[in-house]
């Protein structure tokens, strides 16, 4: 999410200077996001109070005119995603590097929009008498947690000058600047790919109507437009015996993560395809509700349960293990599959006319709980057919988001 730059410093202790420049730049966006760098120009405007003197602290501003490049086409940005830092630079009199922030305030950018950053601010204290010179310097644009770092190509034309007084004499031209660096996000670590599969709990259904299932550790790849991600969930399947079939319930154990921007409410919808196996054949569709309530930046994202309805289509025993996982939010599809996956529950079933076996997810046979209907198991992929399934395959996270377009996996809580 590539942005230009332009810099505005606030008022201090004489009157306001504004001055615009511009310089040629070039944008790296964040590894394995498949773009290549581009370059394009910043234009910078600079608002700086003329004089001041020696122990005055001055508010600066860095605000952006036009940015090097536009959004890419890949992924709606919302409102308030978008966080920009960087550097400016103190010549002349006194020589330093302040660092300059941004609050996350922008307002939704399409794909191909135009990039909009919000105001970057930073304060400078004198500690030399003379002129002291501001320049802008590099800046990073950080985008639905991923990082773009634009640095200039060529010499920067200075944005503002300060006549710097000697003050009342009791100052020490010391410079002691604390925050040197331009913030940086650091990567998420990917959970390393340890899921074993569990025992499957078996049930035989001598009047029994629930069953609970093992918790099994699941590695899934997730694809998004940023990229690929990796990470292992804790998985259970129940299931409810009424009449012929059965109400499955998917429960994520694990698998939380933290959001990177706000996300309102009812934006974000899992949906898995439980695969059946033993006697039976096919998938069948399971999905949660959508998030109740808007979700700040850096809060985990909640994973509700998911439910569906299983129609066997064999007698024997049936088999049911985590599938593919898809997640839709904020405009963006996410589809996690599994690298491995491993019985969590087994069901002795009986077939049921037009149940699950031989479809690609109950040939037709079920029907979903809570809302759900899967008629054939993929209804809510706009598929009905063998195809539909192996459609499944695409976009970011698991119904934990996993990493990649818009979470950051972080294991450990009972839910997302």
């Amino acid at each position: 999410m590539l942005a230009g730059a332009g810099v505005v410093l606030g008022l201090a202790a004489g009157p306001a200077q504004a001055a615009e420049v511009s310089f040629a730049t070039r944008c790296v966006p964040p590894a394995g996001v498949g773009l290549d760098p581009v370059n394009g120009t910043t234009k910078v405007e600079i608002t700086a109070p003329a004089t001041a003197k020696v122990g005055d602290e001055v508010d600066v501003v860095w605000k952006f005119t036009q940015a090097a490049s536009k959004n890419p086409n890949i992924i709606d940005l919302p409102a308030n995603s978008v966080q920009p830092t960087g550097t400016l630079k103190a010549s002349g009199a006194q020589s330093t590097d302040l660092a300059m922030t941004g609050p996350r305030e922008n307002p939704a950018i399409p794909k191909g929009g135009a990039m909009v950053l919000s105001d970057m601010k930073g304060t400078l204290k004198l500690t030399a008498a003379g002129k002291v010179t501001l320049t802008p310097g590099a800046y990073t644009v950080n985008a639905m947690g991923t990082n773009t770092v634009c640095t200039p190509t060529e010499t920067v034309p200075a944005a503002g000058t300060i006549d710097v007084a000697a003050g009342d004499g009791t100052e020490t031209p010391t410079p002691t600047p604390t925050d040197t660096a331009t913030p940086t996000s650091s990567p998420t670590p990917t959970p390393t790919d340890t899921a074993t599969a569990t025992p499957s709990a078996t049930s035989s259904d001598g009047g029994q109507t629930d069953f609970t299932g093992k918790a099994v550790d699941i590695p899934y790849t997730c694809q998004s437009p940023l990229g690929e991600k990796k990470a292992t969930s804790s998985i259970q399947i129940n299931a409810k015996k009424d009449g012929g079939g059965y109400g499955v319930t998917v429960q994520f154990k694990n698998s939380p993560m933290d959001s990177p921007a706000d996300i309102p409410a009812d934006s974000v919808k899992p949906s898995m395809e439980v695969v059946l196996g033993g006697a039976d054949t096919g998938s069948v569709h399971v999905e949660g509700p959508t998030n109740s309530a808007a979700i700040k930046s850096g809060d985990p994202i909640e994973i509700p349960d998911m439910t569906g309805t299983y129609k066997p289509g064999a007698t024997g025993e049936s088999t049911l293990s985590p599938g593919v996982l898809t997640i839709n939010a904020l405009g963006t599809t996410t589809t996690c599959t599994p690298d491995r996956t491993a019985v969590s529950l087994t069901l002795t079933t009986e077939e049921q006319e037009g149940g699950a076996s031989g479809g690609s997810s109950g040939s037709g046979g079920t029907s979903g709980t809570g809302g759900t209907s899967t008629s054939g198991g993929l209804a809510a992929t706009g598929a009905d057919d063998h195809a539909a399934l192996k459609a499944l395959g695409l976009v970011a996270g698991t119904a934990v988001l996993l990493g990649g377009a818009i979470f950051t996996f972080m294991p450990g809580r009972r839910r997302l």
